[in-house]
């Protein structure tokens, strides 16, 4: 199984069993070379909550595939009513898919989808993490989040691979929390996600993986730039 980072918190999971897309901010994200038009099969995408830089091209891709848009209900329908084809879920329930289960865990943010003019918003539900099993393994992308005492039952219940994290601070975790988040998941590997696309959310990744690698040295930090792999 193959991970593929795509900038911001956008990731691509490629294996066996299928080919998924996580938050596809592409069109407009300064650290991405990718594009909608690259993705020409898809057999899931995952919107982890409304905001613009997360649900991205996430409409377009659907009708451009037929792959169908796994979200929080609220969101789920507004993508439906936008053309996408959807499977609407909600935090605490999981589901099989073909190419494995998909669980919404909890995240502490928002989840507002702007118009195109900036002066209206719409309700997007509740904001989410994914906790996916794919091959046997399980990985986790927080989402947008600040961080949450229940991390420690998730890495409880499950023997997470790999955690996607976001360290950028300002609107979820910064260095510290996210370091304290990956003592609680207990995740083999933890990629960090969601710092330096903006002037906001600017972070020394090298200081999370120097305060990750002291306090929890049994948790490997690997740092992707945008279009780099990592092989579970």
């Amino acid at each position: 199984m193959r991970i593929y980072f795509h900038g911001h918190a956008c990731f691509e999971i490629v294996g066996e069993a299928g080919r998924i897309l996580i938050d596809p901010f592409l069109t407009g994200n300064p650290n991405t070379t990718a594009k909608p038009e690259d993705f020409d099969q898809l057999d899931a995408i995952l919107v982890t909550h409304g905001h613009k830089d997360h649900i991205g091209d996430a409409i377009e891709l659907s009708k451009q595939t037929g792959a169908p848009i796994i979200a929080v209900f609220e969101l789920a329908a507004y993508c439906q009513s936008h053309g996408a084809r959807t499977h609407a879920m909600h935090i605490g329930g999981k589901h099989l898919f073909s190419f494995g289960w998909v669980k919404l865990t909890q995240a502490l943010h928002g989840s507002g989808i702007e118009s195109p003019d900036g002066k209206t918003m719409t309700y997007g539900g509740p904001p989410c993490g994914f906790l996916l099993q794919i091959e046997g393994k399980w990985l986790y992308h927080a989402g947008d989040t600040g961080l949450f005492g229940d991390m420690e039952l998730i890495g409880r219940r499950y023997p997470i691979e790999v955690a996607m994290l976001p360290i950028g601070d300002n609107f979820v975790m910064g260095v510290e929390e996210a370091v304290h988040a990956s003592q609680l998941l207990r995740p083999k590997v933890v990629i960090p996600m969601h710092y330096n696309t903006f002037p906001a959310i600017a972070q020394d990744v090298g200081e999370f993986l120097h305060l990750l690698q002291r306090r929890v040295p049994e948790s490997q930090g690997k740092a992707l730039r945008s279009g780099e792999t990592f092989e579970i």
